[in-house]
């Protein structure tokens, strides 16, 4: 294998219901379907300028017409983290020297993002794309620490500073990348360049909820 590099997208499967549950309190469940359906269109673009391999793994089953052409998978373990560590292990396993993991819902992420965190990951073990609510859309390792995905505070503001605290107590070097904010509320979503650009999606959602 030449290339050492690997990235590996976290997507969920689109499901009425399912996706986006706190956005869903205001705008309703079909018009979080919509936005997160429009948001993984953002992450599929900014994967496609990507000079290396892209693993994708998807929630709960593979979903065809998403990112065809590409190595699919589906998700293993019982939380978030648990889930993340397996992808990093699978990983390493197959050769991979840097791998850099993002979520699917970010309205600003691009390859520039990514290609910047693989970058790092020569000088650094462990790079972050810090979220503006206190998690990380992005995670990159140059080897397996396992202890990063077990017993955090998932979804809670604090998960990125309890992760970073532990990583200077075990003297790991890592970077913190650019910031980022992701969508999870109304506010989110109204604030948002890609909401205000995305004319068709909002004539979606102001239909859904006249």
């Amino acid at each position: 294998m030449i290339n050492k590099e690997l990235v590996i997208v976290f997507v969920k499967n689109i499901k009425l219901g399912k996706v986006k549950t706190r956005l869903a309190k205001t705008i309703g469940n079909q018009g979080a379907f919509e936005v997160y359906s429009e948001l993984v269109k953002v992450t599929e673009e900014a994967t496609k300028g990507l000079n290396t391999n892209v693993h994708i793994y998807f929630s709960d089953t593979i979903v065809e017409s998403q990112w065809e052409g590409y190595f699919k998978t589906v998700q293993k373990g019982k939380d978030l983290g648990e889930r993340m560590k397996n992808a990093f292990a699978k990983g390493f396993e197959n050769g991979y020297e840097r791998i850099v993991l993002i979520g699917s819902d970010l309205p600003d992420i691009s390859s520039k993002h990514i290609e910047i965190s693989l970058e790092t990951l020569n000088k650094t073990d462990v790079v972050f794309g810090p979220a503006e609510d206190g998690g990380y859309y992005l995670i990159g390792l140059t080897k397996k620490h396992d202890f990063i995905f077990e017993n955090k505070p998932w979804s809670e503001s604090n998960l990125l500073e309890v992760t970073l605290k532990e990583l200077n107590s075990k003297n790991i070097k890592f970077t913190n990348s650019v910031k980022l904010n992701d969508i999870d509320t109304y506010e989110d979503l109204i604030a948002s360049k890609f909401y205000k650009s995305n004319l068709k999606l909002q004539e979606k959602i102001k239909q859904l909820n006249d």
